[in-house]
């Protein structure tokens, strides 16, 4: 269904939008991605190979909105809620714990918990991310996607789609091996990744495309250092360089 949806932006409405990334199916992935626009869901989930994702998802969006309340719904997306009362905000994050602990489906978070208005990487909202990470291993990819935030609801895609010229990042695998650890300064890094990513797209000239041969990327050693990494990661910080199976810009002129 979502590339589905792009095929439609792309031939009808004009939009420029590159094609999904590559993350692997299964238990255990956790995917994080910032927040632009509407897109960026169909365009995270689209980026799972085979399988549907769980994404963590707002409380009031489950009901009274065509087509997403049913598939929150149908799908058992958890949800989280930041307003809630400390006995309901408690009782989410419990159900999330346990999701995150079962789920045989990748899971997708925005750790910025809403649209950014400005289109840079706002603050992450850590309590819900911090009990996931706790519940178990995972390997994690993050995507950075750009080009989005003038777009960022429905009406704004209507009234302009053959504007949009998207960008998407897939950065990963990253392993987080110690749930037990305290997960603030992971996601910090995370943080620190995803902003750092941004703003090297932005550049320009410098853009990774997916190729035969290893692509060179800035020194990201400072943000991943205290995670445990695989066996091509640890090579990376040893070579400076990342294949592009690693590290992939899509949407590159």
């Amino acid at each position: 269904m979502s590339r589905t949806l792009f095929m439609i932006l792309k031939r009808c409405g004009g939009a420029d939008i590159p094609r999904p990334g590559r993350v692997p199916g299964g238990p255990g992935i956790l995917i994080l991605m910032n927040h632009q626009s509407l897109l960026d869901i169909p365009m995270a989930i689209a980026s799972g190979e085979g399988v549907f994702s769980r994404i963590v998802t707002r409380q009031r969006y489950a009901r009274w909105i065509p087509v997403i309340s049913h598939t929150i719904r149908t799908l058992d997306y958890p949800v989280v809620n930041p307003r809630a009362k400390a006995g309901t905000g408690r009782r989410l994050l419990e159900q999330l714990d346990q999701v995150a602990r079962t789920s045989v489906a990748p899971l997708i978070v925005f750790p910025e918990g809403t649209r950014s208005i400005d289109g840079e990487i706002g603050r992450f909202r850590t309590a819900g991310l911090g009990r996931i990470l706790g519940a178990r291993e995972w390997i994690v990819y993050v995507l950075v996607g750009d080009g989005y935030w003038r777009h960022g609801k429905l009406v704004h895609l209507l009234g302009g789609m053959q504007k949009i010229k998207g960008r998407l990042s897939v950065l990963g695998p990253i392993e987080w091996s110690d749930p037990a650890v305290d997960p603030a300064d992971f996601i910090a890094r995370m943080r620190n990744l995803m902003v750092d990513e941004l703003a090297r797209v932005r550049e320009g000239g410098t853009d990774l495309v997916p190729g035969p041969g290893p692509a060179q990327i800035p020194d990201l050693a400072p943000v991943v250092q205290e995670a445990t990494l695989s066996n091509q990661g640890k090579e990376f910080l040893e070579t400076r360089s990342l294949a592009p199976a690693h590290i992939r810009v899509f949407g590159d002129p």
